[in-house]
C-alpha cells in the first residue's frame, strides 16, 4: 500500500466513514472511497515528483470537472447549435454553463452563486448554494470562467 493509500485510510477514519476495524458505515461512502483508491493507486504507480505531482492533480481536477484548460475563445468551433425551444441558443462545448443567444452575446449561467444558510430538524446549520435566471453574467472572449459568491437568503424554509 502507497503512503497515499495509507494517508486516504487514516482521513477515511478520521472522517468516521470506517470503524475501528476499517469497515465502511455506508454503502455509497464505500464505493466513493474505494474509487478513490483506486485512482490514487494509479497516481502512485506513475512516480511523480514535488514538482510533477501537483502538475498532474491540477491537469486531473479540472479535466475530471469538465473544466477548460486555457480561457474559452468563443471561435465557431466551440458552439453546440441547441436545437430545442423557440429561441436560438447555443451551448459552448468546453463549458457547458457558457451559452450565446442569437444575437450573438454570451453569458455565463453559473457567473453568480448564490448562498443561504438553513438550519435542519435538528438545530444543525448549513450552507445551500444555487443559481437562478440572475446567475447569468454576460461575458466577453478570451474568457475564463469565474464564478462570484453573493449572499442571498432564498425564502425557503
Amino acid at each position: 500500500m502507497s503512503n497515499l493509500e495509507k494517508h486516504a485510510w487514516l482521513e477515511f477514519r478520521a472522517a468516521n466513514w470506517v470503524d475501528d476495524n476499517d469497515n465502511f458505515k455506508d454503502n455509497y461512502q464505500e464505493a466513493i472511497c474505494l474509487h478513490v483508491l483506486e485512482l490514487l493507486e494509479v497516481f502512485s504507480e506513475e512516480g511523480h515528483s514535488g514538482f510533477s505531482a501537483p502538475y498532474a492533480v491540477n491537469l486531473f481536477e479540472k479535466l475530471a470537472m469538465f473544466k477548460p484548460l486555457t480561457p474559452l475563445t468563443g471561435e465557431d468551433w466551440e458552439w453546440n447549435k441547441l436545437d430545442y425551444g423557440d429561441e436560438i441558443k447555443y451551448q459552448n462545448k468546453r463549458c457547458s454553463h457558457v451559452f450565446k443567444g442569437a444575437d450573438g452575446r454570451a453569458y455565463d449561467s453559473e457567473g453568480v452563486v448564490f448562498y443561504d444558510y438553513y438550519t435542519d430538524e435538528d438545530g444543525k446549520q448549513s450552507k445551500s448554494h444555487y443559481t437562478s435566471r440572475d446567475s447569468r453574467v454576460y461575458i466577453e472572449f478570451p474568457y475564463t470562467p469565474i464564478k462570484e459568491y453573493r449572499y442571498r437568503e432564498s425564502g425557503a424554509e
